[in-house]
């Protein structure tokens, strides 16, 4: 086990500008919620037979990968339902926005008298509420096209979604919702246009975690009724976007003439000692090196080879180490080590950060 913590931006965007960002290449991501009573009520209102709630969901869920006349032919051809009844869904699924939706959907005549909807509308209302106490309520986009196919959510429902510059995701391959392997449309690309970042054209990533709260699935395995919330992680699309922030870090890293060094982890920093008595120190620095937002870690030995301790630097691609001990302690020391050329040079405890992020900022 290694003491390890990574800095983490507690600062949330704006829903239209959140980015994961690596240097020039970004992705940008965006949170959806939507009620699954609303829809029902939606379903009701248009007039889906109840038979039918799930299959039209089934269907609605898929508009993140086909347009509204794919899903309306869908609805009609393969789940029965009439021409009329399908496009007066799509009226409703084309809303989104924030908590206004909410008045808008309480005008609808078709929906006033629905008891359903009107639980659904106060169980938003109260999340939008706890949105604007954190702050966080631009983050966040109301959207009745969300329908998490599966049939055992029962309240609020929702998605992160990705998108990316296209040269960024040239080499991620297609996939369908929380990784599902799945033949996507193509992007639409401009040779002719190169331009700066923000002005190239982004594509869909697709969800990369998604859940909902389901009162009902418990109960079928228990004697009592547990209600319960849950997400899940689209792990083989979020390697995959990992991967491709990696190519393009390297192609950047060789363009400017410079060794690309391929790193496993996020740590900048792995804090060494090669003598005893020496945890408490190595722990105190790693603490002052995480206060600073330095990602930073320590082994969990008490005594190990000062080789062992640089050869793991080296496998996990961790750029920089500060080697302490009793010489440096005495002389309010530590030694900055390069790891990659050995370079190591002692720096004063009290410009230890400074000079840190002096070396980082030329990695």
């Amino acid at each position: 086990m290694l003491f390890k913590k990574s800095s983490m931006s507690s600062t949330w965007a704006p829903f239209s500008s959140s980015s994961v960002q690596d240097s020039s290449r970004k992705f940008t991501h965006g949170n959806s919620v939507n009620h699954r009573k609303i829809l029902d009520a939606v379903f009701d209102a248009c007039g889906v037979p109840a038979g039918k709630f799930r299959a039209a969901c089934s269907c609605v869920d898929k508009l993140d990968k086909l347009s509204w006349n794919e899903v309306r032919d869908e609805l009609v051809m393969c789940k029965g339902l009439d021409s009329a009844v399908a496009d007066r869904i799509g009226q409703f699924v084309d809303l989104r926005g924030g908590e206004e939706l909410l008045e808008k959907l309480r005008a609808f005549d078709e929906l006033r008298d629905s008891e359903p909807l009107k639980q659904a509308l106060l169980d938003m209302e109260k999340l939008f509420h706890y949105l604007k106490l954190l702050g966080i309520q631009n983050t966040v986009s109301f959207d009745l096209s969300l329908a998490r196919g599966l049939d055992y959510y029962t309240g609020l429902i929702y998605e992160c979604v990705l998108t990316g510059e296209h040269s960024l995701l040239d080499s991620l391959p297609s996939l369908g919702s929380e990784g599902e392997s799945e033949a996507a449309p193509p992007a639409e690309e401009d040779d002719d246009e190169e331009g700066p970042a923000e002005e190239r054209p982004c594509v869909g990533v697709g969800s990369v975690a998604g859940g909902g709260r389901y009162d009902n699935l418990v109960g079928l395995y228990s004697r009592s009724k547990v209600p319960c919330v849950g997400v899940s992680i689209g792990v083989e699309r979020i390697f995959s976007i990992l991967e491709a922030r990696e190519v393009a870090r390297k192609q950047e890293v060789e363009s400017r003439g410079e060794r690309y060094v391929f790193r496993k982890c996020d740590t900048q920093v792995f804090v060494a000692s090669a003598q005893k008595n020496m945890v408490d120190e190595r722990i105190k620095l790693c603490g002052e090196l995480w206060a600073a937002g330095i990602k930073a870690e320590t082994g969990y030995r008490t005594l190990a080879r000062m080789l062992s301790q640089m050869q793991f630097c080296e496998a996990e691609g961790i750029p920089l180490a500060v080697v302490i001990g009793t010489d440096e302690l005495e002389k309010g020391e530590v030694s900055l080590r390069v790891v990659d050329t050995r370079e190591q040079v002692p720096v004063k405890r009290e410009d230890m950060v400074e000079e840190i992020r002096k070396r980082l900022a030329k990695l």
